[in-house]
């Protein structure tokens, strides 16, 4: 059966953080970290659910009146379901104002690296001592696409009698 993505919700919290010890060696969001995030405003915490089971995640932040939305975090235990994940992140983004969505990577995370570069993200910076261990960061961001509006519904023009 295939996956939906849903939002968290609490109960998911420990799923999460089963998540993240077996995808992360290192840097690992903690347990008051992802409760927190859950039903966080600012936070967009998205699950993949698979047959009622958590399976990967992806956390958005956003700040008040600024169109750039950040992906915190994203991880998968199911091959394939990181593009689904990254997709809905970019939707929930666009949907609540950002223009364009930035991340930070590991400098030596080839694999990621490239799947960002697949899915259109572009470097713009590097930042130096950032993870836990002393390695760098590579900051990449992807311009949004705007999420549809509704088109107003047109009336026949009046037709003179």
């Amino acid at each position: 059966m295939p996956s939906v993505i849903r939002p968290a919700e609490p109960r998911d919290v420990d799923a999460l953080l089963a998540i993240e010890t077996r995808v992360f060696p290192g840097d690992r969001l903690s347990p008051r970290a992802f409760a927190r995030l859950v039903g966080r405003p600012s936070a967009a915490v998205l699950v993949a659910d698979t047959d009622g089971a958590v399976s990967g995640y992806a956390v958005v932040l956003m700040r008040r009146n600024s169109k750039v939305a950040r992906l915190y975090s994203i991880a998968s235990v199911v091959h394939g379901q990181g593009s689904a994940l990254l997709e809905a992140a970019q939707e929930v983004a666009a949907a609540r104002g950002a223009e364009r969505l930035r991340l930070e990577v590991r400098r030596d995370n080839a694999r990621a690296i490239a799947f960002y570069r697949r899915h259109g993200f572009e470097p713009i910076g590097e930042r130096l001592d950032y993870y836990e261990d002393g390695m760098a960061a590579l900051r990449f961001e992807k311009r949004l696409a705007r999420p549809p509006q509704r088109a107003a519904r047109r009336l026949p023009a009046a037709h003179p009698a």
